[in-house]
Parts: C-alpha cells; structure tokens; sequence
C-alpha cells in the first residue's frame, strides 16, 4: 500500500503512540484525519501535520456512527485507541469492563465493518489495528486487557484471510513495553531484570513497514518478549510459573493501581 497520497484515519492519536505514528505517516505524505478525546492535544497536533482533528469519544456508538459519515473516504485505517485495562477482575466495575470492551475492540470492529466496502469496492486498502503483546500472552491482573487484545488478533487474523485477492490488507501491531510514553510508560513501574522496552517511534516504523509490506503481524518488543509469545502458547502453566518468579504478577498489579483512574 502506498502512503503518499493516502488518506488515513487514526484513532487515539493524542496519545503518545498515536503521536508518533502520525508524525510518521505525516513524513511520508498521508492526508491525515485524527481523533482523540482530548481536543487540547489534538488540535495542535492537527495544526503541526496539517491534518484533520475530530474529537471522538469511541465508547459513544452514536459518536463511532458520526465518525463515519464525517471522516468520508478512507485508504487506510489505524484502529490505535485503547483503554487501560489492567488490574484484576475484582477491581472493575461491570461498566468499566464494557468501557473497555467498547474502545478497544467493539470500536475497531465497526470502523472496519463501516469502512471496508468502499475499500473493497475500490480494490485497495489497508486495515491496521494496535494489539499489544498482551494479545499473544496472557498473564495474571490483564485479563481485561488481555480479552481485548486477543479478541482483535482473532478477528483481525480472520478477517486477513476473508480479504485475500481483495487488494486489502489486515495488519496487526504488538508492542511490547513502551518507553517515553503510553501506558506503561506512564505507570512509572519499574519492569523485572532483562525486561526491555521499546519506543513509540519503533512502533510507527512497524506501522510503516506493515503498511508498505501488507505484513500480517509485527512484533515491536525485545527478543525476550518475543520469545515469550512462542513459548506461553505451548505451555501456558509455566510460562504463567516463569512470570510469577520473575515478579510479572507484581508489575501487573502496580500497573492496574496507577491506572485506575483511567478506566473512565
């Protein structure tokens, strides 16, 4: 898929994952509609990339529904926007959990039922979603998270395979940690010894690369990560064994913690 010329829609762009990314795609001459919650942040962003700004809450369905009609033709879709979903079960409330469920997977859901007709139709597209290592590795205090990130896998897995011929991609981003800024990196919790981390521009060059090599997985973690990613699968019980020695369940619940008041 070419970027130059493109027109790309990216949700969550007022987070520090979002920025970078746009700042990326904006280099490379895509014609850039944005949304986010927070219009102080977004707007300057519209303004320094001359792009478009549309302050969306994706948890309102009726603002999902006008999103659609107003953002018009769509070459490329970046589902990035996402809810903390860490802490364990106990610690939500049940409307939190459907928050959570609304932004991070309804939401990228119905903006690729919405928009990929007219992709389809026109032969050419490319669908992105952000995931998250938590959807290949489930650990203790994410399973929230961790039910979002695995539900987008699945469907974006699937929906790759439905597209083939079609001239439309399906690509799905897992980062890892992130450094500088994002949700881990604003939890300031200290990560177990030989656990790196990423930065939210290694995570743009992996949106790129997918984009231009219609890659249907990148992983945007350390080897350590990745690695984790093969073996948890094959034995779930101890990689879970592994994680809790190495002190993950102690990241896991610090995380929930400083994230709570963010689950609104």
């Amino acid at each position: 898929m070419r970027i130059a010329g493109s027109t790309v829609l990216l949700t969550g762009a007022t987070g520090g994952l979002g920025q970078a990314i746009a700042r990326a795609l904006a280099e490379r001459g895509a014609s850039l509609t944005l949304t986010g919650r927070r219009e102080a942040v977004l707007e300057p962003l519209a303004q320094e990339l001359g792009a478009r700004a549309l302050a969306v809450d994706l948890c309102r369905r009726e603002a999902l529904d006008s999103l659609v009609e107003e953002v018009g033709e769509v070459d490329i879709l970046i589902a990035n926007a996402a809810l903390p979903g860490s802490g364990r079960l106990s610690t939500f409330t049940i409307e939190q959990v459907d928050r959570v469920l609304e932004v991070n997977l309804r939401a990228p859901i119905a903006l690729a039922h919405a928009l990929l007709p007219a992709m389809t139709q026109r032969g050419h597209g490319q669908l992105v979603f952000i995931s998250s290592i938590a959807g290949k590795v489930a650990t203790a205090g994410t399973s929230v998270y961790n039910a979002t990130k695995f539900g987008m896998r699945g469907f974006a897995t699937a929906l790759r395979a439905e597209l083939h011929g079609s001239g439309v991609g399906v690509s799905t981003i897992f980062p890892g940690f992130i450094s500088d800024a994002g949700m881990y990196a604003d939890t300031n919790v200290a990560l177990p010894p030989g656990v790196g981390t990423r930065t939210p521009e290694d995570v743009a060059r992996g949106v790129i690369a997918a984009i231009e090599h219609d890659r249907g997985e990148v992983d945007v973690a350390p080897l350590s990560l990745r690695a984790s990613t093969v073996f948890a699968p094959l034995a779930p019980d101890v990689a879970a064994r592994l994680t809790r020695m190495m002190g993950g369940d102690r990241v896991a619940e610090h995380m929930g913690e400083a994230q709570m008041a963010k689950r609104d």
